[in-house]
């Protein structure tokens, strides 16, 4: 993909991403859930400011931030306007289950790539990938096969800013690590 598409808000970003295909060395599927962070959001890496761990968060657009949350998983983030970066939050899989499979030591499609650290461990995302651009080998990307219906909501796993409405998935997708709150009546 292009890295002007991701040379955006990340909000926008993490919206447009919907739908899409990521391959990692030809496994992956469609990106069903994301969320946006910004410099001005306390809940970013970048909010403070630029450290050793968050780096590549601070580089070019287009970019992989790969971070480790809670000393136990990996999570992989698109970096876009300087200082903003999109969690993928999950795919439904759709290339390359075997391997997915034999990564995570179950079988449930479902259950595969349902979460950030989920997906990283299926996709085999590490600190090797922080840094890499997403335009090139071993990240590839298809477009939306057919318009998506696109829902929003507030972020999940933190604890400040949690009433931000920056996280997107793909309505109705049962691939998502947990699906939005229905409205109140």
């Amino acid at each position: 993909m292009d890295p002007a598409f991701f040379a955006r808000p990340a909000a926008v970003v993490a919206a447009d991403l919907i739908g899409h295909t990521l391959l990692v060395a030809g496994v992956g599927g469609i990106v069903v859930e994301t969320e946006a962070y910004d410099r001005e959001d306390p809940a970013s890496h970048s909010f403070a400011g630029p450290t050793r761990r968050n780096a590549s968060m601070f580089g070019p657009p287009g970019h992989a931030y790969v971070y480790r949350s809670y000393g136990l998983h990996w999570c992989l983030n698109l970096v876009c306007e300087p200082a903003s970066a999109v969690l993928l939050r999950a795919l439904e899989p759709t290339d390359g289950l075997d391997a997915m499979r034999a990564r995570r030591g179950l079988s449930e499609p479902r259950l595969l790539c349902a979460g950030p650290g989920r997906l990283s461990q299926a996709l085999a995302i590490n600190l090797v990938q922080d840094g890499l651009p997403l335009d090139r080998p071993p990240f590839a990307w298809r477009e939306p096969a057919a318009p998506v219906n696109v829902a929003a909501g507030t972020r999940i796993g933190i604890s400040r800013g949690v009433e931000t409405p920056w996280r997107f998935v793909l309505a109705g997708s049962r691939f998502v690590s947990k699906p939005l709150p229905r409205p109140r009546d």
